[in-house]
């Protein structure tokens, strides 16, 4: 009698009639993953794969070694779509009691329709408040973990939609574009014209709504702006209106405003940079200007504010070019508002004058007719001509006292006043709407960092909270899902999981934050809108920097899926220099890079084994499909992964004869040999064959079936000899 140290340390080998595990034996498995039977579990959507716990322990019975508990429903559940709390209390104790029974190891994934902490809904629009409800989605799921003792809560990361050509991230070294190679050829691309045609969405951070969507080749008309022509010394616009300002050196390409003055904030509303005006047409120049252009006007915003604050614009600082482009069709609104503004304000200066001097003129003539005699009164008579004129002639021209005359002005320029006075004020409150707007315009990608990374966080205290072994954590394992969405890209995938440990470091190491618990009512002015005021951090631990990263890293990881990052094939752009082959090996060493880049930082907690051809997440096992999942695995392995394996069987419950055929797909694509006593013969081994796709263990279909095996003892031939 043996016994085993792997899992089964505790029990004698001859405990396992048909052990299919070679780490049973002391033997690794020949394809260098280090993979077997036991590694291997298999996941179960509730409702789908599995009605209930009986459900869950028959795929154990079956040979599942650990099991990823799948939750399809979304807040309300539903019989085939289970969320978390439609097992209670009962149903855990059951299910707690089968993992130390079978010595199996569960995970959870929470619901199938959650994509990342962006609160999208139905319409496309973004809710911070959805957003929240979805943080509540994945909590219960970490409650759920927790009770089984620990391990990985599976949450999808499709954030938001990015064009596939211009899948830009910041790092230290600058903008990086995941779409192209060192080279600069382009990798991916969703559609023939995306490279010129690419749309990016844009929303308002305060409601948090989409508010538009920018296309690459629409071209804007935009004002050309002055700028000095050669370097000259000169002075700056300070205190222009007075006269003065600040010498200084203008360099070519400065702004400069009509006096040749250096501008001092080009990007302020009423003082900034002005158009530049062409004599011979007597016209403002104004360029339709693309996308490209306003990828350099945003680089210019951004060099000016590091010049001007002395260090390097943050993500909700600095603007992007598609936040650029927007914005100029808005300065267009502005301008033209603000116009309007001064000129009806222009228009109402003269109209007070005028209504001062009528004013002197209805005193004057007052006194006067006041001091005429009666039957003097006549020289006094004025023509009102307004009939006359109205009626083109035919009415003659009424005879009034210069003082009705006056009052009938007056009355006409205060009408005329209240109107421009309306009118100047109306488009002056537009032109402050549409600065206001502007200022907060922004990509997904800013709304994600400032809020989505929070909930994430917030995710990740609530596992560490929920902890009860520090041996075994609760841990939010971020999954990339789909190429088309913004975390597909596992470069994507590791900024999100950055951002997030960073903003979990933020949560439990600072004691106040922004958004944080308020105490007591206080008053909440503008200002402290604009830049975040500070409240008690209800997350506040107390600990060292150094021990909150090490919590955060344990708390928040990835979920590594070999069908989906196998879903970029299909927009991959083949090099027309290289043959077929080399374009397949070109792809899978872009695919394996990935993972190593991942595996390296040691981020994935989460590993799901899928297949597919390329096209659709159809979850076929592994090794039906072209994704290199062996060479995915070794990766993993060499850099020490050796936590949740799982099988997403999907094609096989339907095309097979159950998903569980899915699982024993994966064990022989990975080499697991079969193990006991056999029935081919004395030293002849068992193989898969017998095993998968046996009846009774013969790999072929009985001539005739009796006793238990039948389905009753009334069933005959249609000769109605006994089935026997």
């Amino acid at each position: 009698m043996r016994f085993n140290a792997g899992y089964y340390g505790h029990h004698p080998v001859v405990d396992y009639f048909n052990a299919m595990d070679p780490q049973a034996y002391g033997e690794k498995p020949p394809y260098g993953a280090d993979l077997g039977v036991k590694d291997i579990g298999m996941s179960v959507p509730m409702g789908i794969s599995a009605a209930n716990v009986a459900g869950i322990y028959s795929k154990i019975r079956m040979g599942a070694g650990n099991i990823e508990i799948q939750f399809p429903g979304y807040r309300m559940g539903s019989r085939n779509a289970q969320t978390p709390e439609m097992l209670g209390e009962d149903q855990r104790q059951a299910i707690r009691e089968l993992s130390m029974a079978n010595e199996v190891k569960f995970t959870t994934h929470a619901s199938f329709q959650l994509m990342g902490m962006m609160g999208r809904d139905e319409r496309g629009n973004f809710s911070i408040y959805n957003a929240t409800q979805d943080m509540f989605e994945l909590k219960r799921a970490i409650d759920f973990q927790a009770d089984m003792g620990g391990g990985s809560v599976v949450i999808h990361s499709g954030e938001f939609e990015r064009p596939m050509t211009d899948m830009y991230l910041d790092d230290e070294s600058g903008r990086l574009n995941l779409a192209r190679d060192p080279s600069g050829r382009l990798l991916f691309k969703q559609a023939h014209t995306q490279e010129v045609d690419a749309r990016f969405e844009l929303l308002d951070d305060r409601t948090h709504a989409k508010i538009e969507t920018v296309q690459k080749n629409r071209l804007v008309a935009h004002p050309v702006w002055l700028r000095a022509e050669h370097d000259y010394g000169g002075y700056d616009n300070s205190d222009a209106n007075e006269g003065g300002g600040n010498k200084v050196f203008i360099r070519k390409g400065d702004y400069i405003d009509y006096t040749g003055r250096k501008i001092e904030n080009p990007y302020d509303p009423l003082k900034g940079r002005v158009p530049r005006f062409d004599p011979d047409k007597r016209l403002f120049d104004v360029k339709l200007k693309t996308f490209e252009e306003f990828r350099q006007e945003a680089e210019d915003y951004n060099k000016w504010f590091e010049q001007r604050n002395g260090r390097k614009p943050n993500y909700y600082e600095k603007i992007y070019p598609e936040e650029a482009y927007v914005k100029a069709t808005l300065d267009a609104q502005e301008g033209i508002a603000r116009g309007w503004s001064l000129q009806w304000s222009k228009e109402a200066e003269s109209l007070f004058t005028a209504l001062k001097k009528i004013e002197e003129a209805k005193k004057f003539y007052t006194q006067l007719q006041q001091t005429t005699p009666p039957e003097e009164q006549w020289k006094l008579m004025r023509e009102d001509r307004e009939l006359f004129s109205l009626t083109g002639g035919f009415a003659p021209p009424e005879m009034k006292t210069p003082v009705e005359l006056i009052k009938k002005v007056e009355f006409d320029i205060k009408r005329r006043l209240e109107y421009d006075r309306s009118t100047a004020a109306s488009q002056e409150q537009q032109a402050k709407d549409t600065n206001e707007t502007k200022q907060h315009i922004i990509t997904p990608i800013k709304r994600l960092e400032q809020h989505g990374a929070r909930l994430y966080a917030e995710a990740g205290i609530h596992a560490l909270r929920k902890t009860r072994d520090p041996n075994n954590p609760v841990t939010v394992a971020i999954e990339h899902i789909f190429p088309e969405r913004f975390g597909g890209h596992l470069e994507e995938l590791k900024w999100i999981i950055k951002k997030s440990r960073e903003r979990m470091v933020e949560l439990l190491t600072k004691p106040e934050i922004e958004y944080g618990a308020s105490m007591a009512p206080e008053e909440i002015d503008e200002e402290k809108l604009r830049k975040g005021f500070k409240q008690p951090n209800p997350y506040y631990m107390g600990v060292s920097k150094e021990e909150a990263e090490k919590l955060a890293e344990r708390h928040i990881k990835a979920t590594l899926d070999t069908g989906h990052i196998n879903l970029w094939r299909k927009y991959w752009q083949d090099d027309p220099r290289l043959t077929r082959e080399q374009n397949e090996t070109g792809f899978k060493k872009w695919v394996l890079d990935q993972v190593e880049s991942l595996a390296k930082e040691k981020m994935v907690g989460n590993v799901h084994l899928a297949d597919n051809y390329g096209y659709h997440d159809d979850h076929l096992a592994p090794g039906q499909g072209n994704s290199p999942i062996r060479e995915i695995m070794a990766i993993l392995k060499r850099y020490g992964y050796e936590k949740a394996v799982t099988v997403e069987p999907g094609a096989d419950a339907s095309t097979d004869l159950s998903d569980f055929h899915g699982l024993m797909k994966t064990w022989r694509f990975f080499g697991s040999p079969v193990y006991g006593m056999g029935f081919r013969g004395v030293g002849v081994p068992q193989t898969w064959a017998d095993v998968q796709y046996s009846f009774f263990g013969q790999n072929k279909p009985p001539y005739y079936v009796f006793g238990a095996y039948a389905p009753s003892n009334d069933w005959t031939l249609w000769s109605a000899v006994p089935l026997e």
